[in-house]
Formats: structure tokens, C-alpha cells, sequence
């Protein structure tokens, strides 16, 4: 089993945020510098990260216009990710085999990032980490775990995404500028990348993070608390649409549910106080067949509950929609006695 340190958060560890504490300020502005850049060079670091930022005062706008930039300039290069992922696999056994490699293997990623602006993760959070430093701004990189619904963990899984901490008014924040920038769709000719801005994951709810990312360092999970390797991988998918809607599912801990025919489940979420109980839906997919459920609601402050009885036997693929969208996934097995 992987070995995952944590550490007792002292300090400013304990002082996080996330986007909605600069609610008062207005990122169109930074966007738009962002996009009158757009296509700049990277052969003069400095430079760019001067244009970018030199018009803001605030620490927050300046990372923005970076952040943004980076996700909307750089392409996802899935053909490195695999070759590094099968690198580190060879490597799991061999601890100093893979620190030799990993320490030579970031320069290369950024030389061949500035090159083609092409990379993977490891390019993304460097590059970030960069940029940041640059204008001033104290930025780590965060080694660890993502979780997607295509991507399977298991308790002998191998390190395999790479993210942001960044450092604004004394207070640090979490970001994914990899999964920001796009994603990757497979098509006839092979998978291929596609620009698509997820704004969820700029300056996250550290909770909601932690539901499909999982630091090496407990530490940089930026909780007094965090599940175990465990836990995290037995929980629900969490899609990018509850990041946008800033949902975070709460209840059942487990992805894999059994249950007898006829018992109700109850899945709980934290919502902001907008989202209404119209807005909320169960998806069901069983043997194919796909059915839209109005579950009954409650909401307590900002805690939503949605029960639905099973009367069917089998299994079920169940989907929490928030509007259009799905934002978690639950599997339930439902067993006739």
C-alpha cells in the first residue's frame, strides 16, 4: 500500500480560503488582460508575467491574469501524461530510481513546455509556479492523487496529478490549472485535447477539493481534518459541474452502496442558498434505461437531502443533477431481501 504522509496544520495551514472570498472583486477585468495576450510567447518569462500584471494592485487579480492565461494558452499533451504514468509505474519499487527521475524530469517538461506549450500536469503547476513566483507571489506545487470518473484508483495506486497552492492576503488556496484548461475526449483517431475553461477550479473550496484530489502531504489539503487514501478513493466521482456550481456532496461516503429492495437512500450536499429544490434531480440508469427522478427535498441552512425508495432489484447508477448538469455519481445495488 502507498505510503501518504500527514502532518498536524499549524500555522497559516490553517488559514485557507477560496474564491468567494474575493466576491467583491470583478476577474472580468483580469480575464481580459489575459485574453489580449492570448498566443504570447513564452521566451521571455518575465516579460509576460510584467504585461499580465502590471496593471493590478490586488495579489488575487495578478495570480488571476496568470491563471488564466496559463489554462487558456497551454494544451494539454495526453500522449506525455501516458509515458509519464508508465514511467512512474516502472519506477513505484524503486524510491531512489524515481527521486533521480523525477528531479531531472521537471526541467525537461518545462523546456519542452516553452518550446510547443504543450504538457501535462507537471508542466501546468510548474509553469504556474513560475509565473507566480515571478510577480512575487508565494506558489507550491502539490503531488498527489485526481480522481475522475475514467480514472480508477486503488490502494496501490501510483502518485498521478500535480497541482497549485498559492499564497494570496495570508491565506492559502488550491487550484487545478490541468483540469481548468480542458479536457481530453477520445475520438476515431485517438484521444485529443479540448480547450474548455472550468473556472471551479480556480482558488477552490478546499473542501470540495478533497473529493477528487489527494495531496502526498496531508498537509496541502488545507483541512484540519482529511479522509484516509481509503476513503477517498471509495468515495463518489465528483464531476467539474460541482465545482462550477460550488455543490459539494456530503452524504453517502461511499461511491458503492448495497441495499434491500424498498429501503430509502438519503444523499445529502452543501449548496449555496440559490439553488433551488426544482433544480434538483436524481438520474437512474439501470439495465440501459436511463429515468429522470424527483427525489423528496429538504433544506436545512445550506444542507440539501434527497431520499428516493428503491422498489426495483439490480444495479443502479445514480447521478445527483444539479440543472442540466451531473455532479456526482453513486452506484447502488439494490438486493431483493
Amino acid at each position: 500500500m502507498k505510503l501518504v504522509y500527514f502532518f498536524i496544520l499549524t500555522g497559516l495551514y490553517y488559514s485557507y480560503g477560496q474564491q468567494s472570498n474575493f466576491s467583491e472583486i470583478d476577474f472580468k477585468k483580469a480575464d481580459s488582460v489575459a485574453q489580449s495576450y492570448k498566443g504570447a510567447s513564452l521566451d521571455n518569462l518575465p516579460l509576460l508575467v510584467y504585461d499580465l500584471t502590471g496593471g493590478f494592485t490586488t495579489d488575487v487579480e495578478k495570480f488571476r491574469a496568470m491563471y488564466t492565461w496559463v489554462c487558456t494558452n497551454i494544451e494539454n499533451d495526453y500522449g506525455a501524461y501516458i509515458r509519464t504514468s508508465n514511467k512512474r509505474k516502472k519506477l513505484s519499487k524503486d524510491r531512489e530510481g524515481f527521486l533521480e527521475w523525477n528531479q531531472s524530469f521537471t526541467p525537461k517538461v518545462f523546456e519542452k513546455l516553452l518550446a510547443t506549450k504543450k504538457t501535462a500536469c507537471t508542466g501546468y503547476a510548474y509553469l504556474i509556479k513560475e509565473m507566480a513566483n515571478l510577480s512575487g507571489l508565494q506558489c507550491k506545487i502539490i503531488d498527489g492523487y485526481g480522481r475522475t470518473a475514467t480514472l480508477n484508483l486503488n490502494k496501490d495506486s501510483n502518485a498521478n496529478h500535480s497541482w497549485n497552492a498559492i499564497l494570496l492576503q495570508n491565506k492559502w488556496y488550491l487550484c487545478d490549472a490541468t483540469w481548468s484548461a480542458g479536457l481530453i475526449v477520445v475520438e476515431k483517431d485517438g484521444p485529443r485535447f479540448k480547450s474548455q475553461y472550468a473556472d471551479g477550479y480556480f482558488l477552490a473550496d478546499p473542501k470540495l477539493f478533497i473529493k477528487n484530489h489527494y495531496p502526498l502531504d496531508g498537509t496541502w489539503a488545507l483541512l484540519e481534518s482529511i479522509p484516509s487514501f481509503s476513503q477517498f478513493i471509495a468515495g463518489p466521482v465528483v464531476y467539474k459541474e460541482a465545482f462550477s456550481a460550488e455543490i459539494i456532496p456530503t452524504a453517502p461516503h461511499q461511491m458503492q452502496l448495497e441495499i434491500v429492495k424498498n429501503k430509502l437512500v438519503t444523499f445529502e450536499m452543501n449548496a449555496p442558498s440559490l439553488v433551488t429544490k426544482e433544480q434538483l434531480s436524481l438520474l437512474l440508469v439501470h439495465n440501459g434505461a436511463t429515468k429522470e427522478i424527483q427525489p423528496e427535498i429538504t433544506i436545512n441552512n445550506n444542507t440539501y437531502t434527497l431520499k428516493h425508495r428503491f422498489e426495483q432489484a439490480g444495479s443502479f447508477d445514480v447521478h445527483l443533477r444539479y440543472k442540466d448538469a451531473i455532479v456526482a455519481t453513486y452506484v447502488v445495488k439494490v438486493k431483493r431481501k
